[in-house]
């Protein structure tokens, strides 16, 4: 795992604690091999389906579409992009974060400290499902990409029953979803100055 001293979490520092600097996130090869990986899983899965989809049309039924809380989740989220970019937060490369090798090493840092550190397994514990979150992302993601090619995968859908309106509202609950995960994580997952905090009380 790439441990270079340039490389950078989402918001800019070392651990994730300056949101001011500018250096990109360096990419870590197993995180973004893990991510690749459930992509590419998620296609095939989604061809699968698409391959097994049913003849026989299915009817849509009204209400389905659950327009209008997306168009409200949507307008927010724009706010909320809007909001960050005029704090100075580089949005690609917080996209990035949750593969980058910062997030690997505050990963790999808190599953060493367990053994040591009061708070190390609570963390890894409380980060299971958000960690879930960010592996099967890229995997539905992917599946939708050609399952949705299946009429009777879009027509209850949300945002259906197009197939660009399905996406549309997939693709930004699993992002929001993600991002959710990721600030979680972020939270959660040791940094360098915590782990030297403890070991200089000890």
């Amino acid at each position: 795992m790439n441990t270079s001293g340039t490389e950078r979490l989402g918001d800019g520092s070392h651990d994730g604690t300056d949101s001011n600097t500018h250096c990109p996130t360096t990419l870590s090869r197993p995180l973004t091999a893990v991510a690749l990986a459930s992509l590419a899983a998620g296609l095939v899965s989604g061809g699968v389906l698409l391959l097994q989809r049913d003849p026989e049309r299915a009817d849509h039924v009204d209400g389905t579409a659950a327009w209008w809380p997306h168009a409200v989740l949507a307008l927010i989220t724009v706010a909320g992009l809007v909001l960050l970019r005029r704090r100075g937060v580089d949005l690609a490369r917080s996209a990035l974060a949750p593969i980058g090798t910062s997030a690997a090493r505050r990963l790999a840092a808190t599953v060493r400290s367990v053994p040591h550190h009061p708070t190390a397994a609570l963390r890894l514990l409380g980060g299971l499902v958000p960690l879930a979150i960010l592996v099967f992302g890229p995997f539905r993601t992917g599946q939708q990409v050609l399952a949705g090619l299946d009429p009777n995968f879009t027509v209850n859908a949300w945002g259906g029953p197009s197939y660009v309106g399905a996406m549309a509202c997939h693709y930004l609950d699993g992002a929001l979803m993600m991002a959710l995960a990721a600030w979680l994580l972020h939270l959660l997952l040791l940094r360098s100055h915590d782990i030297d905090s403890y070991s200089s009380t000890e």
